[in-house]
């Protein structure tokens, strides 16, 4: 049987790599920043805005949809696809993280998550299984396997049996599959803190021989020091012909440095969700667009950059649409930081695809630009 994805390799520099993910719905260039449209949007933009700034590809929330509007909504709709309005790929995270990460309100099993949801009070259960299905029902074109999320820093102990869990969860969602030949499954490789747990949950996902794979548990409060290192251990022992996802992932520094590693893919809220809060990413460092010193600045969010923000209006007239709660400031601000982002990936891509030597000088340049774009703007 067709795999309904497959990667192929293009050019490296030192283990950072490009290459094309391959989808039914179309190629995605890695690496790549897939903006994040939870509830079936990504806010305040339509999709031929995010396909216009070079996204590829979007994420949405499976257990978010599961609780509304509701699987059997969507599939009714035709899928999320059309659905949402976006012919491209899609992939969906289960909703694993987002379940722990509600604590007293979860109950966690063998048999999987009972959970008490934030939006309408309900409990609810997810399963590898059912998680399985609603994703296929969803009709995205990669799905992450039900996994077990844990805190940071966790002992080794608990970090060891929820690693084993989450093989054993990854066991039933595959044996659960019903749309194979459409929908691909990312197993997630978890492992904690622990070098030999991480090698060892990285081998033993390897011989499952999955379509993509996934590197979960990370940028949960750690340094990033430690989310890197962990990263140097385990993508090693990935099998070098599949797409690599690193989850949640998404300040402009942490990506630079995880792509040097090897990582094909990041997903993250924060560029959406610094922009509704009025922060700006550009080369120049951080914008915070309320600050008074911007009241009469005509000079655009970032010179060097060609969104339609950026080329319309000046930093003085966005910063009263923010003060004045007009919607549409969120919406060019999230406009320029996913077009900052799309840049960012294009710039790395290109880094990439000079070989070796000479992409590990120019990646090592972006890697110093990028440790400056968080600091605050001083222009």
């Amino acid at each position: 049987m067709s795999r309904p994805i497959t990667y192929a390799l293009h050019a490296t520099a030192g283990p950072a790599r490009t290459g094309v993910l391959h989808t039914l719905r179309g190629e995605v260039r890695t690496p790549a920043f897939a903006p994040v449209g939870t509830y079936a949007t990504v806010k305040g933009l339509i999709a031929p805005e995010i396909e216009g700034l070079g996204a590829d590809m979007v994420l949405a929330n499976a257990m978010h949809l599961m609780v509304r509007p509701g699987v059997d909504v969507i599939e009714d709709m035709g899928g999320l696809h059309a659905f949402m309005g976006w012919e491209r790929p899609i992939l969906t995270d289960s909703g694993g993280y987002q379940v722990f990460s509600l604590k007293e309100f979860v109950q966690v099993s063998e048999e999987g998550v009972r959970f008490r949801s934030p939006r309408d009070g309900e409990w609810r259960t997810i399963t590898p299984e059912s998680s399985t299905r609603t994703q296929e029902r969803l009709g995205v074109d990669m799905a992450m396997a039900f996994d077990e999320c844990i805190e940071w820093p966790a002992d080794r102990e608990r970090a060891a049996r929820s690693t084993d869990r989450t093989t054993r969860w990854l066991e039933r969602c595959l044996a659960a599959r019903q749309a194979p030949e459409r929908t691909a499954l990312l197993g997630i490789v978890q492992g904690g803190f622990y070098d030999d747990l991480r090698v060892a949950h990285a081998q033993r996902l390897a011989s499952f021989d999955l379509d993509a794979y996934a590197v979960g548990g990370l940028s949960v409060g750690e340094p990033l020091d430690e989310l890197l290192s962990v990263l140097e251990v385990t993508l090693p022992h990935l099998p070098a012909d599949r797409h690599r996802y690193l989850m949640g992932v998404g300040l402009p520094i942490d990506i630079v440095e995880a792509v040097r590693r090897g990582v094909d893919l990041f997903d993250c809220v924060l560029p959406t969700r610094c922009a509704r809060f009025g922060q700006v990413f550009t080369t120049l460092g951080r914008i915070n667009i309320k600050n008074a010193r911007f009241l009469r600045d005509r000079a655009p969010l970032d010179p060097a950059c060609p969104c339609y923000t950026c080329q319309s209006f000046g930093r003085g007239y966005l910063r009263h649409l923010f003060l004045s709660n007009e919607i549409l400031a969120p919406r060019l601000l999230t406009l320029h930081n996913l077009t900052f982002y799309q840049r960012m990936m294009a710039r790395l891509r290109e880094a990439i695809e000079r070989g070796d030597e000479e992409g590990e000088v120019a990646l090592a340049a972006l890697r110093d630009e990028a440790s400056g774009w968080m600091e605050p703007f001083s222009g």
